[in-house]
């Protein structure tokens, strides 16, 4: 048995406890990786509040243990499996298993899903990188745009806007994002190449920059259809959620849902954003390191808000 984040039926932060959870040896191709630390997501919270299928059938039966991101070391290893006990990783997963999530003392994880983690990089720092990092590049892969294209961002102070920002620099794409005046700094500071006020009317406010419209938008803030104006026609948008707007059909807009768990094993991925973020190119973003005994009290604070970056439960 082993310590981990529990939820025994579907509720508010006080539904939240700390316990024990028994745990496997790995299989082949898996690893079993002791945690030191895993973030706190917002789809930590819809675990919370409607289950690790969020609602669907096919979920796992409860206690359920959230978490989708974590680092630590391996502990031990099954068949076939490069990485060796004692090197340190990070790692995404989903908590939909019956393993469950990543929020637990030690946690079963495919090897595919889990990078070393380089030396200058701390375990809190390391942990925030897997899933808002696999998430940003996904949603650029998706879009596919060239160097030198126009590329919107909405809710770049957020995590996952903040990773599309930098890592759209990279790729030599020109960026344009959202802000609250007191996070203007540091969105340009991530990358936006021209910051416009947050608000019911950013896609106006996108258009006044952009006459012509947006190549591609990354939609990190959820704003479904009130977007849709900011982007060309022709365009092509990334939602992190099911699409809930209005069909862009008529003016050829491709809407492209994303789901991070269709990254989980790309071993290779993951490493590359652990190895940007060792070089300074990528911001780990923690916002607040918590004893995991205080979990109730980080879902708290992400559900009101304003958080940057990424909450941290230490174990």
């Amino acid at each position: 048995m082993v310590s981990a984040v529990l939820v025994d039926h579907p509720g508010g932060p006080e539904a939240l406890r700390v316990g024990e959870r028994p745990v496997r040896d790995p299989g082949p191709g898996e690893v079993r990786v002791r945690v030191s630390a895993a973030t706190v997501n917002p789809a930590d919270i819809a675990v919370r509040t409607l289950g690790p299928g969020f609602g669907l059938p096919g979920q796992a039966s409860p206690p359920w243990t959230p978490g989708m991101e974590a680092a630590g070391v391996v502990e031990s290893a099954g068949d076939g499996v490069a990485l060796t006990p004692g090197t340190r990783v990070a790692f995404v997963v989903g908590p939909d298993r019956p393993d469950g999530g990543a929020q637990a003392e030690l946690v079963i994880v495919p090897a595919a899903s889990a990078a070393p983690v380089p030396a200058r990089l701390s375990d809190a720092e390391a942990a925030t990188v897997p899933m808002n990092g696999l998430t940003a590049r996904l949603a650029l892969d998706r879009l596919g745009l060239r160097p030198g294209q126009l590329l919107g961002v909405t809710g770049g102070a957020g995590a996952v806007g903040g990773y599309v920002l930098q890592l759209a620099r990279l790729a030599g794409l020109r960026t344009i994002a959202d802000a609250a005046p007191q996070d203007r700094d540091l969105v340009a500071g991530l990358g936006a190449g021209t910051v416009v006020p947050r608000g019911a009317d950013v896609a106006a406010a996108f258009r006044a920059e952009a006459p012509e419209g947006v190549d591609g938008l990354v939609d990190a803030a959820v704003l479904d259809g009130a977007v849709l104006a900011a982007i060309r026609d022709a365009g092509a948008l990334v939602t992190l959620r099911r699409w809930t707007g209005p069909s862009p059909a008529e003016r050829g807009i491709r809407v492209e849902p994303v789901f991070v768990l269709s990254y989980a094993h790309e071993t290779t991925l993951i490493a590359q954003l652990l190895e940007l973020a060792a070089e300074g190119k990528l911001a780990p973003r923690v916002a607040r390191e918590l004893p995991v005994a205080q979990v109730a009290d980080a879902h708290r604070a992400l559900a009101a808000g304003g958080v940057r970056g990424r909450l941290v439960l230490r174990f």
